[in-house]
């Protein structure tokens, strides 16, 4: 899709909203979606609207105040969406659970379904294997896992146009030590340049600066402040990222803050964007590999450059208003490398 516009501006997010979605559809499915399908491209949108609705301030001021209820016309957008998706999801079940071959698993569905059979066959009362908890698991996997590796990439891919000099060291670097070979996961440790500007985009980036709604398991204490038992907690990932005690210029994108004086690559504690804690994202170590191997691969194949007549100084970092901070609406040039 990129090689189709010819070093021509274009619109990264949707091809790379599409690629992220078919990993998820992969694992959880066991095929992935061409993408001109028309139920794969819909339900794409429909995420994608949904994660700026949820951000939206309308929905917000109704989490606070749920008796505002019928002022807030987002929420039956957000209400129909939801139950599409569930129409959708279903309607896939159904294919795979039709043609299910219990010596043959083809990914998550596949497994769950297996489960569910031998817990029924059992009799086995309050499985957590049933159907609300399937379509559920899959949305939810669908959500966390498309729009948050798409939007870390599209930030990438932006800041390599408007840090030029970034993007060459990167290129520099690979060229230097995998040449013109694909990078695999286990070249990370070889390319400590491109793993520090990788960590440096999802640190300055900040796609969820207040992480998910935790709630409090039990009455604590917490430097001084007492929270009572069920209290929900918005752990605040911005002021642990934009730091200024633990980093050197927090506002400036610098892949130097991952980097010791000899060049190689070291992890800061207060690098902390899949939050923390017990309920740390549940993909973290998907989401890694997915941005090493994306990034990587984009970034041996294209040079990244802002439209005609648009200078690096006039690329926007300004984020649009969502669930997930993305990037504001705009178009890169993706031209192919010799």
């Amino acid at each position: 899709m990129f090689e189709d516009h010819k070093g021509k501006p274009f619109d990264t997010a949707r091809p790379l909203n599409y690629a992220t979605s078919n990993i998820i559809s992969s694992i959880v499915y066991g095929s992935r979606f061409e993408y001109n399908d028309p139920r794969f491209k819909e339900m794409v949108r429909r995420a994608n609207q949904s994660i700026c609705i949820v951000g939206s301030a309308q929905i917000q001021l109704y989490n606070m105040f749920p008796r505002l209820v019928s002022w807030i016309k987002n929420r039956q957008l957000l209400l129909r969406n939801v139950e599409m998706t569930i129409r959708d999801v279903k309607a896939l079940v159904k294919n795979l659970k039709e043609t299910l071959n219990p010596s043959v698993c083809r990914g998550l569905v596949d497994r769950f379904l297996i489960r569910k059979e031998k817990e029924e066959d059992s009799c086995v009362k309050d499985t957590p294997y049933n159907e609300k908890n399937l379509i559920f698991t899959i949305t939810n996997l669908f959500a966390a896992g498309t729009d948050t590796t798409a939007t870390t990439l599209r930030w990438g891919l932006l800041l390599m146009a408007k840090y030029p000099h970034v993007q060459d060291q990167v290129q520099e670097e690979m060229s230097r030590v995998i040449g013109s070979r694909q990078a695999g996961v286990d070249d990370r440790k070889n390319l400590p340049y491109t793993d520090a500007v990788i960590h440096e985009i999802q640190r300055l980036a900040n796609i969820v600066p207040m992480a998910i709604p935790h709630k409090t398991s039990r009455d604590v204490t917490f430097q001084g402040y007492f929270i009572k038992e069920g209290t929900t907690v918005l752990p605040l990932l911005t002021s642990v990222l934009y730091d200024e005690s633990e980093w050197e210029t927090p506002h400036t994108f610098n892949p130097s803050h991952f980097l010791d004086k000899e060049g190689n690559f070291f992890r800061r504690d207060a690098f902390m964007p899949f939050s923390a804690g017990r309920r740390v994202c549940l993909g973290e170590s998907l989401a890694k590999m997915e941005l090493f191997l994306f990034f990587t691969f984009l970034l041996q194949r294209f040079r990244y450059t802002p439209p005609p007549g648009v200078t690096e100084d006039e690329l926007d970092l300004t984020p649009a208003v969502g669930f997930t901070l993305s990037p504001s609406p705009h178009e890169l040039c993706a031209v192919r490398r010799q």
